[in-house]
């Protein structure tokens, strides 16, 4: 009777563990959101936060609890993808570029339905865009379409939403390969493909980006520091120095106005900072620090004792406010310009206290429409100014004093 009994118990011990071998694995993640959807989001989210450690961490718990997850490998491709540009060395950087595309691989050979080769596509078209690696742009515009081509529910795409996300990511690749025209008839795209998108702000942010930009080059030629500038995300101080002398012509235009011809050729700069030797903007920055532009001075660096230029430091938006203000003073002769708004008890701006040292600045810019706030009023004091933004701001500024 035992022996039946124990031969019993062991066939039955056996045809539970063929029966859990023959189906699907038991999941090694048992808690309500710790489950690979879930991980894969939060890493998406942590890659439009510019986090790609943190991302990649998420999406390596995600493969963790299903390592068949197809679209745990593409958010993997792109965080590899931006560890890649992140890094100098060329060596590290191809072993994150070659991770990025096994990653690739590995999501294309996982997909399971449309809706994970959607998103496969996506992935590949991001990691192109950031890599740029030979006919990137082309291979972009491959994945782009066949991602079109596919008919997917916006309910079961877990980060994406919506197909209008490959037309944004088409828009990123024309901005970046500077086809300008093309990235704004994408961006105008995706705000026509669906009234409710979580893709229209972005999309509708690139528009007024690439439409600033367009504007801030009409007129200049293929040699205009202007229109180099333009396509800057950021501007830095030996640029704007640039800037400033060839657009506005800050030399003549105060020897003009503010100190004759004959004084202004004895003027100089008080001296020459060390960190502007070999910088190729070292004349412009000598000739704004001639006439002491505000927001343009040598500032005292701690660990060489001694006032530098700091010529590839990025500008602050308050940092152009300054020296936009100051010149405005300057030509004008109206020294209550510096001074306008000061007093005032209430700010328009959320990000900027009316005692704060930059208001004043900040209200000249906006009021006489040289700068613009967000829609919510936010004035960004701390943001870097972009080359667009910059030369437009200039440019007004330029055609108010009727500087020819």
């Amino acid at each position: 009777m035992k022996k039946d009994m124990l031969k019993y118990l062991t066939l039955l011990a056996l045809m539970v563990v063929f029966a859990v071998g023959c189906g699907k694995p038991v999941s090694k993640c048992t808690a309500p959101e710790d489950n690979a959807p879930h991980h894969y989001v939060r890493g998406m989210e942590l890659l439009a936060d510019n986090k790609a450690d943190d991302a990649a961490a998420k999406f390596e718990r995600s493969l963790y609890c299903d390592e068949e997850f197809s679209q745990a490998h593409g958010g993997l491709a792109i965080a590899q993808a931006l560890k890649a540009v992140s890094k100098n060395d060329v060596g590290y950087k191809k072993v994150d570029a070659d991770k990025a595309a096994e990653h690739l691989k590995q999501a294309d050979k996982k997909t399971d339905t449309d809706e994970d080769k959607f998103s496969v596509h996506v992935a590949e078209m991001r990691v192109q865009t950031i890599l740029k690696r030979g006919k990137w742009l082309s291979e972009a515009q491959g994945h782009y379409k066949d991602a079109m081509k596919i008919k997917v529910d916006d309910k079961k795409l877990l980060y994406y939403d919506g197909r209008e996300a490959a037309i944004y990511y088409m828009g990123i690749a024309y901005l970046d390969a500077r086809e300008l025209q093309k990235a704004r008839d994408m961006f105008s795209d995706v705000l026509a493909e669906k009234a409710a998108s979580k893709w229209n702000a972005p999309a509708e942010k690139g528009w007024k980006r690439v439409d600033k930009i367009l504007r801030a080059m009409a007129g200049k030629t293929a040699g205009d520091v202007g229109k180099q500038i333009a396509l800057r995300d950021s501007v830095n101080r030996g640029e704007l120095s640039a800037l400033l002398i060839e657009e506005l012509k800050i030399d003549k235009l105060f020897a003009g106005r503010i100190a004759s011809k004959s004084a202004s050729d004895k003027m100089k700069a008080e001296f020459t900072p060390a960190d502007t030797m070999n910088t190729p903007f070292k004349d412009d920055i000598l000739t704004l620090m001639k006439w002491n532009i505000r927001g343009l001075e040598p500032v005292y660096d701690e660990t060489t004792k001694a006032y530098l230029f700091k010529p590839d430091a990025p500008v602050s938006r308050k940092d152009l406010a300054f020296a936009l203000e100051d010149v405005l003073a300057k030509i004008t002769g109206d020294e209550a310009i510096a001074t306008k708004f000061i007093g005032n008890d209430k700010s328009p701006f959320p990000d900027v206290h009316a005692s704060a040292a930059w208001f004043n600045a900040a209200m000249n810019m906006t009021t006489r429409g040289l700068m613009e706030t967000e829609l919510s009023g936010d004035f960004r004091p701390n943001e870097p100014i972009d080359g667009a933004e910059a030369l437009l701001a200039i440019r007004v500024l330029k055609h108010a004093l009727n500087v020819q």
